[in-house]
């Protein structure tokens, strides 16, 4: 395979990645990308030097992190990035897919008209044919088999408007629940996270708390790849300030291990046994800010020994039960560091060395984190556990001080968690809360009782669902699920049974595609007008800066279309020149209020963002502090999503995984991604220079386990799990050490479909898959 130490034409190599996190400057970003085409200095928006070319805002769309870019479009074609020095959150810096990105627009193999299965075979269809289809097989659906029959499931990559037009039409109008978004996959630990400590989503605070802290902790979260500009932004934080510190908590030596101070590798599934040692520590030293915890946390406990989803159909609810200080200190008596040290993997001296930071009065502390703790079969209970560390020390919801769960798509916040393209939600609201549906029901102009008040299916019942026959029409739109779903083999066999028809939104052909009954071409985010939401509640609107190709149509129009086909003409009213302002303007109806409040369409378009709760003109950069912002009652802090007004704290057990490594399966299987590349890879492989700098999936083993096996670097590995098999080949001493008894592999490749070996189990709180634990047995390939 290619050595991974080749990216961009210099090394990369661990040395040389942190001399170059960012891949490049700011100052040298504006390189072109298509031959011919030369630059001069000048203002945005105008015409550069000979090329002609015209340099256009918008964030990037390759992670959840929003950086701002300006494209360079020259007639009537993105052929340069660089970033937009104007932008809070990345100040002109990218990462090597945002300098990259617009080429993704230009693959040879783009779709750009309508495909239709006939005789088994995708041919090209005129699309208004193909929208007919759509049409007409949703109404023959429901009117064979009810409305639950059918589904819509997108993405943290939908714009606002997609997801809402999406919502609108699939709740509001035909009137059922079956919405869903990837991003149940990916941060719905996180949603059910905060809303169980605070009662309100997404976290309190800004990228700028990066500027502040004196202490980073990343807890199972590589930011060198996967955050990178963050981490950029870290590096110079420790730079200019030589007494911040990085602490990377982790299963695996990363990129990141290799930059932060300390490194710390812990053994799967036990970050909730370290959290509870943390605090276990932080009550025993006495560094617990009393008058904080007494005036601003309730305490609470709640089921336990409550299961992994791997039945069809399994339910769930908590129920949360007053406790006391005494009770949680009393609770916290298990998790000495002492205790803890055997079952973590981490040294008591370590465990208390963590504790000192987030004890020390005099220190900023923030808490990143994304997948690792998200994708868990406890990811609400790793939550809620990182918050309780926080909130005993009082550090929260000041600048510097907060705990900090990242995402991994453009709109994951803007579209699926804010607009709520998830089956309990709607904007605003919940389908369960009469009030909600209310609300819902007068802004969208339909019948209260059109809104079901019982959610269908999640992600993963919603497939399984599929598979059994319950859902026989599915509209998947900018996602690639039949690489992504867990027990993958399941679901894929599912969606090609008989009585099914698929509909599929996308720019490339994917193994998605390869199962649809309808493919439609979509335009990417710089081929039509959107906004997107990310981590930091910042939502952003960009422009069409460039005509999409042949018969591609953005999934809103798409969606809008197939409405007016099924009789909704009165519901989407809009012209396609003034779509987006109008769909804009109604759904911020919902956020009205110094809770949520967005800001208008005319200040999106004219600065680069804006972070909600906008009220008076000014962005809300921190939450639940009357300093800070205009919700919070008095002069302090306010937990408002709270009746009281109170934070809760959580008493949240260690439990063990649902599979664990055993004689005949005796390695944790971790997966995961690369900085090169984003999630399945349809777009980034298309990138030249980036699918040559990282051309194929990979196994990583730690050089001990290798050297047992019988295992060198490029030889073929034969990995095992209880639901399938891949060969692939190895990779050790690269960018990524597992721990001894671990392997891991990035899931970018669809020639090598990893999650045909993962379990779909997830946690029974937020229904998230875990991705990063189940087990296997390793061998050299063509051994028996």
């Amino acid at each position: 395979m290619t050595d991974h130490n080749t990216i961009l034409g210099f090394d990369t190599s661990r040395r040389g990645f942190l001399r170059r996190l960012a891949f490049t400057s700011a100052a040298t970003a504006a390189a072109s990308l298509v031959p011919g085409v030369t630059f001069a200095s000048s203002a945005r928006g105008r015409p550069d030097g000979d090329g002609g070319v015209e340099w256009k805002k918008t964030p990037c769309r390759f992670c959840g992190v929003g950086c701002g870019l300006l494209v360079g479009v020259s007639a009537d074609r993105a052929v340069a990035v660089k970033g937009d020095p104007d932008s809070e959150v990345n100040r002109g810096l990218c990462c090597v897919k945002g300098y990259h990105s617009v080429l993704a627009l230009y693959g040879a193999d783009r779709l750009t008209k309508a495909l239709v299965r006939k005789n088994g075979t995708l041919v090209e269809t005129p699309i208004a044919e193909a929208l007919d289809l759509v049409a007409s097989k949703m109404k023959e659906t429901i009117a064979e088999h009810g409305k639950d029959a059918v589904a819509v499931y997108g993405s943290g990559q939908w714009t606002i408007p997609d997801g809402y037009v999406a919502s609108k039409l699939f709740k509001g109008a035909i009137g059922t629940n079956n919405v869903e978004a990837n991003a149940r996959l990916c941060m719905a630990s996180a949603v059910t996270g905060f809303l169980t400590t605070f009662g309100l989503d997404e976290p309190m605070g800004c990228y700028e708390d990066i500027d502040h802290a004196d202490v980073f902790v990343t807890w199972g979260n590589n930011m060198a790849e996967m955050h990178p500009v963050l981490f950029s932004r870290m590096l110079d934080r420790r730079a200019k300030h030589p007494d911040a510190l990085i602490i990377d908590l982790a299963t695996r030596t990363t990129r990141t291990s290799e930059a932060a101070d300390r490194s710390i590798l812990f053994h799967p599934q036990t970050d909730l046994a370290i959290a509870n040692a943390i605090c276990h520590e932080i009550i025993e030293k006495g560094w617990v800010d009393e008058t904080f915890v007494k005036d601003h946390v309730a305490f609470k406990s709640g089921k336990t020994g409550i299961g992994y989803g791997l039945e069809d159909g399994f339910a769930f609810k908590d129920e949360a039960k007053a406790a006391t200080f005494d009770d949680y200190r009393a609770f916290l008596a298990d998790y000495a560091p002492e205790r803890v040290e055997a079952l973590t993997g981490v040294s008591a001296t370590d465990i208390r060395y963590l504790a000192s930071l987030y004890g020390d009065p005099n220190r900023r502390v923030v808490s990143y984190w994304c997948m690792g703790m998200n994708q868990h079969t406890r990811g609400t209970w790793i939550n809620n556990l990182i918050y309780n560390i926080h909130l005993l020390v009082g550090k929260i919801s000041q600048p510097g001080n907060g705990p900090f769960s990242l995402t991994g798509q453009p709109s994951a916040c803007g579209t699926v968690r804010e607009v709520g393209t998830l089956t309990h939600k709607l904007p605003h609201g919940v389908v369960m809360n009469a009030k909600d549906r209310a609300m819902a029901a007068e802004i969208w102009g339909v019948p209260v009782e059109n809104i079901d008040p019982k959610p269908s299916y999640h992600t993963v019942e919603m497939f399984r669902a599929l598979d059994r026959g319950d859902v026989r029409f599915m509209w998947i739109q900018v996602t690639n699920p039949m690489v992504t779903m867990p027990k993958l083999r399941r679901y894929r066999d599912g969606a090609k049974k008989d009585g099914r028809f698929i509909v599929v939104s996308d720019v490339y052909p994917t193994p998605t595609t390869d199962v649809a009954d309808v493919v439609l071409p979509s335009a990417m985010w710089i081929e039509r007008e959107g906004m997107f939401g990310n981590s930091e509640r910042r939502t952003q609107h960009f422009d069409r800066l460039v005509p999409p190709p042949g018969d591609a149509m953005s999934d809103t129009w798409q969606l809008i279309e197939v409405a007016r086909r099924l009789g909704y003409e009165k519901l989407f009213p809009w012209s396609e020149e003034t779509h987006i302002a109008d769909i804009w303007r109604e759904y911020s109806r919902f956020h009205e209020g110094k809770k949520h409040g967005m800001a208008p369409y005319e200040v999106l378009r004219d600065q680069p963002g804006a972070i909600w709760p906008y009220v008076d003109g000014r962005s809300t950069k921190w939450r639940y502090h009357a300093k800070h912002d205009p919700a919070a009652n008095g002069d302090g802090y306010d937990f408002y999503g709270k009746p009281d007004g109170r934070a809760w704290v959580w008493l949240r057990p260690y439990e063990p995984a649902p599979e664990v490594p055993d004689n005949d399966y005796p390695f944790w299987l971790n997966t995961g991604r690369v900085v090169e590349h984003w999630h399945t890879g349809s777009m980034t492989r298309r990138v030249p220079i980036l699918h040559r700098a990282v051309p194929s999936a990979y196994v990583e083993l730690h050089p001990d386990d290798a050297r047992r096996l019988g295992i060198r670097n490029g030889d073929r590995v034969a990995l095992e799990s209880r639901r399938g098999s891949i060969e692939l080949p190895a990779n050790i001493g690269g960018r990524g050490t597992p721990t001894p008894g671990q392997v891991f592999v990035p899931f970018f490749d669809e020639s090598y479909l990893i999650n045909e070996l993962t379990l779909d189990a997830f946690c029974p709180i937020s229904k998230q898959p875990d991705y990063k634990k189940c087990a296997v047995r390793v061998r050299k390939a063509g051994r028996g």
